[in-house]
């Protein structure tokens, strides 16, 4: 531990100098405007570009504050900045990051409850209600989301037509069959020219994000009480169809933690891919042909809520009630119309998913309709204590399967006997 601990303090010194260095440009000077730092991931750039043209407008229309927002790398670099900065007590203002960190930051007591004033505020009724998972743990709010998505399933329609495949499938049987039809080998080299499905592979958090649909439209679960429950009917039946897609050569596996890349897509190697309407832009910078639907159902329809949420750390009351005026106009139609239509993203207010210019656009990008359809069967990812380990063990049954190292079932209970000797010495009330 105190070596750990050395390492975390090493690594905040590096950031020390590095922030004191390279942003003090630009700063006012009034001795009475409260400066606060917000740490983000927001990619691709041009969304970064869209967020720092908000932040900018909010700092105009608040004189007494001057928000910097620092882009400090991809979510999976992050965590070891966050948790140095928390050791060493000089945590940023603001953080930008998903909710499934929530556990971690408050047995690190760092993060401050949003209880009082999001209960006092009428935006909370402005929120999207299926976002309330995402921000609650031990009945306090924690956070608050920034935007929103979904996973679905994007298609190549000339390919589907080639196919001879006029309806789109509806539930797992009929996915598999689409795939079996799109699966060809054009040349017959023996060689698979073009498959149904590229999957994702890999133990990170983007390969359970995108599992995860599967698994609870299998009425599966990854927790029962907080605690770890991989091995149900339901894990094992979602591993089993991906495994089974592999092993009949229905799908091609992305590079390990590479599932979101969409190379395979654009050139054809496969027809469908599962992933979200923050590619809309990159596709419609393409001249290939797509489409999206729904993901089939098993037992029932399942879409995982996505998106980064912001906490405010504890530092001093004039800068956390600074952090909170900043939240307040994340959170409101202004801030939220003026996001989705720059990136995508879907709105969390409910006045700005029905405010007229989102409507428009809606029009204009009507494949957003199955994104906003699926929130009203999505649901969050755990917010537990010890989440990252959970994920990280999920997706190692995850991986195992796949590659046909076990089966679903003997890699989710070596996953689960791990788990439970993790939580038990940490997480498990003595």
């Amino acid at each position: 531990m105190n070596s750990l601990l050395s390492r975390l303090l090493a690594i905040f010194l590096s950031l020390t100098l590095l922030f004191s260095t390279g942003c003090q440009t630009n700063s006012r000077t009034d001795s009475d405007i409260i400066k606060i730092t917000m740490w983000h991931g927001i990619n691709p750039p041009a969304n970064r570009d869209v967020f720092n043209e908000l932040v900018a407008k909010f700092n105009q229309n608040h004189p007494h504050i001057e928000l910097e927002a620092l882009y400090i790398g991809q979510p999976d670099g992050q965590l070891p900045k966050i948790l140095t900065a928390v050791v060493g007590n000089v945590p940023p203002d603001i953080l930008w990051f998903t909710p499934q960190l929530t556990g971690q930051l408050v047995e690190l007591q760092a993060i401050k409850p949003l209880d009082d004033w999001l209960n006092n505020s009428p935006l909370k009724a402005e929120i999207d209600p299926v976002l309330f998972e995402s921000m609650e743990l031990n009945d306090h709010l924690w956070s608050i989301p920034l935007a929103t998505n979904n996973a679905a399933i994007f298609y190549r329609p000339s390919l589907f037509e080639k196919a001879g495949i006029t309806e789109l499938p509806q539930t797992w049987a009929e996915l598999r069959k689409v795939a079996e039809k799109l699966t060809q080998d054009f040349d017959k080299d023996g060689l698979i020219d073009q498959y149904g499905l590229f999957l994702s592979l890999g133990k990170g958090e983007w390969t359970v994000f995108a599992w995860l649909p599967f698994v609870f439209s299998a009425g599966g679960e990854l927790t029962s009480g907080n605690q770890p429950n991989l091995v149900n009917e339901g894990t094992i039946s979602a591993l089993q169809f991906g495994a089974d897609l592999v092993g009949d050569n229905l799908a091609i596996l992305s590079a390990p933690e590479r599932g979101y890349e969409m190379d395979n897509f654009l050139t054809g190697k496969a027809a469908m891919q599962v992933t979200g309407p923050w590619t809309l832009g990159q596709l419609q910078q393409t001249n290939i042909d797509y489409g999206v639907f729904p993901i089939p159902a098993k037992k029932e329809r399942a879409a995982v809520v996505g998106g980064e949420n912001l906490f405010v750390f504890k530092t001093t009351p004039e800068r956390e009630q600074a952090a909170i005026e900043f939240l307040s106009y994340v959170l409101s139609e202004e801030f939220q119309t003026a996001w989705a239509l720059g990136t995508g993203y879907l709105p969390i207010n409910k006045k700005a998913q029905k405010s007229a210019e989102y409507q428009k656009f809606v029009q204009e990008n009507p494949m957003l309709n199955v994104f906003l359809q699926q929130m009203d069967w999505a649901r969050s990812r755990p917010i537990i204590p010890g989440y990252t380990r959970l994920s990280e063990n999920f997706g190692r049954a995850i991986e195992a399967s796949l590659l046909g190292k076990e089966s679903p079932a003997e890699a989710l209970a070596a996953s689960q006997r791990r788990l439970e000797l993790i939580f038990q010495d940490k997480y498990v009330q003595k």
